[in-house]
């Protein structure tokens, strides 16, 4: 569907470097970056914003590199949504096929259909100082879907819309690829990403530095970098102490369920971490007990950080949370058949 070959280019003082991307017909493919990354500006290549100075980008089979930006066939909603002020709703969502000089009963039939998809039906008189940011972005995803596109580019759909209406265009992005369109969306919440994605590659420095299934990333994070990033704090270096152990740092040996690499990482997920009382139970490998360090608590949950030779952090659901003492001392064990080496 969407091939992004061996793309370069230099951009006043960025580069993007060797980017390849293969999205596929129907995917929900995310780009996933913190900022400065490059992702703008590679969506802004893709879309023909930008030219590069090498490389290739295909678009069901057809190599639209050098194709002028209204002949591509691609659908573009940017980050402000960049709706008109001074037209109504129906009247942004028809303006792409009023330029093409379609008649007035195909436009209204299309703006009234894509209306209703986007839930906005009621808000159609309405211009676009009197909306919220989610009705903005519903206004702008229509009015490009107007036209029709092979595949849509959404550049943080997310990031000028309140909490509680996420959840609202989380939804419909998500139906909006179950109806069959290919969607391309550059953010840099891994949350977003874990959510939406079938697809998605890590970008750093206008380079790509990972790619797989969202369980793929978070399983194997590529590097510290790409961990940190997508959520994950328990990520080690180790060298093996013997046949199936490790060690990280200096003080913490670990077993593992088989053989492991003279070295490598590490990543000791949440799921592998079971909290116990202080006494050691007589069965159990991997016993730790160590100093908290820190609490903190979030609405869903609290993360406690413990020193037990290296710095854990650990998620305890409310429940667990309020049966422990959180302050002094924690025993924990970890599982040896679920670390993750990399």
């Amino acid at each position: 569907m969407l091939s992004i070959q061996n793309l370069t280019g230099k951009f006043d003082e960025f580069i993007l470097n060797d980017i390849s991307l293969e999205i596929k017909r129907g995917e929900y493919f995310v780009l996933l970056g913190p900022s400065g990354a490059g992702k703008t500006i590679l969506f802004e290549t893709i879309a023909g914003i930008n030219l590069p100075d090498s490389g290739k980008i295909v678009l069901n089979g057809k190599d639209i590199t050098w194709s002028k930006i209204r002949t591509r066939q691609i659908g573009l909603v940017f980050q402000d949504g960049a709706v008109f002020p001074h037209l109504t709703a129906a009247q942004n969502i028809g303006y792409p096929l009023k330029i093409k000089n379609q008649n007035k009963k195909k436009i209204r039939e299309k703006v009234l259909l894509l209306a209703d998809q986007m839930g906005i039906g009621h808000l159609l008189h309405r211009k676009p100082d009197t909306l919220s940011g989610g009705e903005l972005k519903r206004v702008a995803i229509a009015r490009t879907l107007a036209l029709d596109p092979l595949c849509l580019l959404l550049d943080e759909p997310l990031s000028s819309i309140d909490a509680q209406l996420r959840d609202d265009i989380l939804g419909l992005l998500k139906n909006l690829n179950k109806s069959g369109l290919t969607i391309l969306h550059i953010t840099h919440d891994y949350r977003e990403a874990f959510y939406l994605a079938n697809k998605m590659a890590v970008i750093d420095n206008g380079r790509i530095v990972q790619q797989g299934t969202p369980s793929e990333i978070f399983t194997r994070p590529g590097s510290k970098f790409i961990a940190g990033f997508i959520g994950i704090k328990n990520y080690f270096e180790y060298k093996a102490a013997g046949e199936s152990e490790i060690l990280i740092g200096d003080r913490v040996k670990l077993k593992a369920a088989s053989k492991v690499p003279p070295s490598g990482q590490v990543v000791i997920h949440q799921e592998s971490i079971r909290i116990l009382t202080d006494i050691k139970p007589d069965s159990e490998v991997n016993f730790f007990k160590g100093k908290i360090l820190d609490v903190v608590h979030f609405p869903e949950n609290t993360e406690v950080t413990i020193d037990i030779g290296i710095l854990m952090h650990i998620v305890l659901n409310p429940s667990l949370a309020g049966e422990n003492e959180l302050s002094g001392s924690m025993s924990l064990t970890i599982d040896p058949t679920k670390l993750d080496f990399i």
